[in-house]
C-alpha cells in the first residue's frame, strides 16, 4: 500500500503568524535604510560644520596689525618673546636680541623717498628678472646699474632705518652692521618656474641666512592699489598677523624663530620692496653699496 504524502495545511493561526514575520522583516529593512540614510545626512552637516567652521575661524584668527589705510607717526611695537636661537651664536652685548618682537612705521621714509626708490628698482629690475613671478636685485652688485642717486637716497635710509629699530630694541647702533643679502624684490601673479620663484613658504630669518640677528622692509608699492595679496605675514602659535605694505611705510623685527614668518602669493599686480638686513657680528659686516671710481652710469638711471 502506497503512503501518500501530504501538505500540510495552513491554519489561519499559522498564516497570520507568516505574515507578521514579512511584516517584521519589512520594517527592520525599511529601518535599516533609513538609518544608513540618516547616518550620510549626518556625516555631510558635520563636514560641511567643519569646513565652515575652519574657514571662518581661520579669518578669525588673522589679525591685521596695521592695514594699509593707516598712517603711523610713531612706530607701532609688538613685544614677543626671545627664541633661544641667539644662543646658538657668539653673544655681542648691545646688539644681541634680548628684547624681541616687529615694529612697523610710516614716518622714517618719505613716499617721494620711496617712489624714488621705486623708479630705480623698476630700472634695476629691467636689466636682470625672473620669468617666474618673484624677482630680487641684490643691492651691491646692482649699485653700478642704478647709478650715484640710488647710492645716496640707499645710505641715508638704511641709516635711519637703522637708528629706528636701535631705539625701539634699545640697542648700541654702533654694534649694528649691514649685512648681506640686502636687495630689491619684485613680486608679481606668474606662476613660478623654479623653487627660487617660490617666496611664500614660511621660514625664519635667523635660520635661512645665519648672520641675520634684525630684518627691515621698506615697502615701495600699495596693497590693495597696486598689487592684491602680498601681505607680510607673521605666523604666531594662536594667529596670523599681517602688516599691509604701503609706499614708504617700514617693518622691522628680530630674526630669530619667534618671528616665523611669510609673504602671501601675489594674486594681481606687482609688489616691490627694499629688505634691509642687520648682524651684530662684525665678521659678517659689509660695506654700503658704493660706485666705483671712475664710474659710469647706465644711461637713464639717474635723476
Amino acid at each position: 500500500m502506497t503512503v501518500q504524502r501530504r501538505g500540510i495545511s495552513k491554519t489561519p493561526e499559522s498564516s497570520a503568524i507568516e505574515k507578521k514575520i514579512k511584516r517584521g522583516n519589512a520594517q527592520r529593512q525599511a529601518s535599516s535604510w533609513r538609518g544608513k540614510v540618516i547616518t550620510l545626512l549626518l556625516l555631510t552637516g558635520v563636514t560641511g560644520l567643519v569646513s565652515w567652521m575652519y574657514f571662518t575661524w581661520a579669518d578669525d584668527f588673522t589679525h591685521t596689525l596695521v592695514s594699509r589705510s593707516e598712517i603711523l607717526t610713531q612706530p607701532r611695537v609688538f613685544t614677543v618673546e626671545c627664541s633661544e636661537d641667539y644662543k646658538k651664536y657668539k653673544f655681542f652685548p648691545g646688539c644681541t636680541p634680548s628684547k624681541c618682537g616687529r615694529a612697523i612705521t610710516d614716518s622714517v621714509v618719505t613716499l617721494e623717498e620711496a617712489q624714488k626708490l621705486r623708479r630705480l628698482a623698476e630700472r634695476g629690475l629691467s636689466l636682470a628678472g625672473s620669468d617666474g613671478g618673484a624677482s630680487i636685485l641684490d643691492l651691491h652688485s646692482g649699485a653700478l646699474s642704478m647709478g650715484k642717486q640710488f647710492v645716496n637716497i640707499y645710505r641715508d635710509v638704511r641709516s635711519r632705518i637703522q637708528k629706528v629699530i636701535a631705539e625701539t630694541f634699545g640697542l648700541d647702533s654702533k654694534q649694528m652692521y649691514l649685512t648681506k643679502p640686502t636687495f630689491f624684490s619684485r613680486i608679481n601673479s606668474t606662476s613660478a618656474k623654479t623653487t627660487h620663484d617660490e617666496y611664500w613658504h614660511p621660514h625664519i630669518d635667523k635660520e635661512t641666512y645665519g648672520s641675520f640677528d634684525y630684518t627691515s622692509l621698506l615697502y615701495l608699492s600699495d596693497y590693495g592699489l597696486e598689487f592684491g595679496g602680498g601681505r607680510f605675514v607673521f605666523m604666531d602659535p594662536s594667529s596670523n598677523r599681517t602688516v599691509e605694505p604701503r609706499a614708504g611705510r617700514v617693518s622691522f623685527f628680530s630674526s630669530g624663530s619667534e618671528n616665523l614668518h611669510r609673504v602671501e602669493k601675489v594674486t594681481w599686480g606687482t609688489r616691490y620692496a627694499i629688505t634691509v638686513s642687520f648682524t651684530c657680528d662684525p665678521d659678517y659686516a659689509i660695506d654700503n653699496p658704493s660706485l666705483p671710481v671712475g664710474s659710469t652710469r647706465l644711461k637713464g638711471t639717474d635723476e
